[in-house]
């Protein structure tokens, strides 16, 4: 009974990975609006209720595609993070915006990345309501650490500085109403500089 129930999963897992990986080219070729649930379970070779059982949505797909496409990027700073936090180091903000625009920002070097972003952005930016799984999805683990920089702050503003400072991050690299993606690296100096001192401000 247990064999069955690891060939099932082991079934269902590689076709979660094949919606990803035909949804993932689709959505590169030819754009978020122009790729339809349909599409992505035919070019799947999948019954046409795939997507729906297996996600939910479309932007349960995308959401699921974002966590497992992009987690490993922060994967060992938030490692890092989580180590030190629990040695009781306190962070300072510009060192928790590196945590997060730096991956960002790498992300906008290659196309694959910049399409992630703009997925990113549509997403959180529209306020989609997508069931991440990692913690680092969710806004609480960073509001526990711009309190730690900033113990002044409340959970309540610590949450609405976060939420303003990702809109301006994603509006930023993710350019979530363009029609095509973004042909090159974005420089972050001065949006480090400005989520910065958003965060910090007194």
């Amino acid at each position: 009974m247990a064999g069955l129930r690891s060939t099932r999963r082991v079934i269902k897992d590689a076709t979660r990975e094949r919606l990803l990986t035909v949804a993932e080219s689709l959505l590169l070729e030819t754009g978020y609006d122009d790729v339809s649930v349909r599409s992505i379970n035919t070019a799947a070779g999948m019954n046409p209720a795939a997507v729906h059982y297996h996600f939910g949505s479309k932007d349960g797909l995308v959401g699921a595609l974002l966590e497992a496409r992009l987690a490993p990027h922060w994967a060992d700073r938030l490692a890092t993070v989580s180590e030190r936090r629990a040695r009781g180091w306190t962070p300072t903000v510009a060192e928790l915006v590196d945590v997060v625009v730096t991956p960002l920002l790498d992300l906008s070097a290659e196309s694959l990345g910049r399409l992630h972003l703009h997925l990113l952005a549509r997403l959180f930016l529209g306020r989609q309501q997508v069931e991440w799984s990692s913690r680092w999805f969710s806004l609480d683990p960073w509001i526990e650490l711009l309190r730690a920089a900033r113990p002044d702050l409340s959970a309540g503003e610590a949450a609405r500085r976060w939420v303003l400072a990702f809109d301006l991050v994603l509006q930023t690299v993710g350019a979530p109403l363009a029609t095509t993606l973004p042909k090159e690296k974005i420089s972050g100096t001065t949006l480090r500089a400005f989520v910065t001192a958003g965060l910090d401000a007194a």
